[in-house]
């Protein structure tokens, strides 16, 4: 059976062979391992093999993770997944990184936080790019006035934009959600009032990833390619 360590070591190349193809730097592109519902047998080899981003969907697990997993130096946690207002306090004893703000109402709650504790918060915005309904996220056409009101919270450091592409074979459907996201973000680097640089893109996952560095990602979050199937949710 191939380890998660060399399960890694492939990706890494994966992803400088999709930088060189891009005409990229390596170094610009961070490696997120997705450990939903993933055990800790799973998680300490993941670190074993180097990787020190985790991602996780939910915050009580996501919690209970990071605490057993506390004395790891450099292991960061990031959401990926929907996150509600009650669960903010919850979520700001781990999270360093929160994907998925997508209403004014998550930024108060995290804002207000934050401000308590003194100390900000890394987030990027999650677009709904595909359109489907069953996705969280903004429609493209509501981000900028979005942007705008993100303002006020200053807890909030605004890295820039994520989105999960439509799940198909189809890549000229995939890279459209992915033209969307870019497209969008340099119209936001316009925007001299908003928050935040917007230079960062969190999207590609296990089966799109490549794709997404040749349209800009940042940050690829994989998951299956780098842990095999995910174990049901108990």
């Amino acid at each position: 059976m191939t380890s998660v360590a060399e399960r890694a070591a492939q990706v890494r190349e994966r992803i400088d062979a999709a930088c060189r193809a891009a005409d990229r730097d390596p170094g610009s592109v961070r490696l997120m391992a997705v450990t939903k519902t993933h055990g800790l047998d799973v998680l300490e080899e993941a670190y074993g093999a180097g990787l020190r981003l985790f991602g996780e969907n939910r915050v009580p697990e996501a919690a209970e993770k990071a605490e057993q997993l506390a004395d790891r130096p450099g292991l960061a946690w990031a959401l990926i997944g929907h996150l509600q207002t009650n669960k903010v306090a919850r979520a700001l004893r781990f999270t360093t990184e929160l994907h998925t703000l997508d209403s004014l109402k998550l930024a108060e709650a995290l804002d207000r936080r934050l401000q308590e504790q003194g100390r900000g918060l890394d987030v990027f915005v999650q677009v709904n790019t595909s359109g489907e309904e069953a996705k969280t996220g903004l429609a493209p056409d509501a981000v900028e006035a979005f942007a705008l009101d993100l303002r006020p919270f200053s807890a909030l450091r605004v890295r820039g934009l994520m989105t999960l592409a439509v799940y198909s074979d189809d890549e000229a459907a995939v890279a459209a959600c992915f033209t969307r996201l870019t497209d969008l973000q340099q119209r936001l680097r316009q925007l001299d009032a908003a928050p935040g640089s917007w230079d960062e893109l969190s999207m590609g996952m296990s089966g799109d990833f490549e794709l997404a560095i040749a349209h800009g990602a940042t940050t690829v979050r994989v998951g299956q390619t780098l842990f095999g199937a995910r174990p049901p949710v108990t």
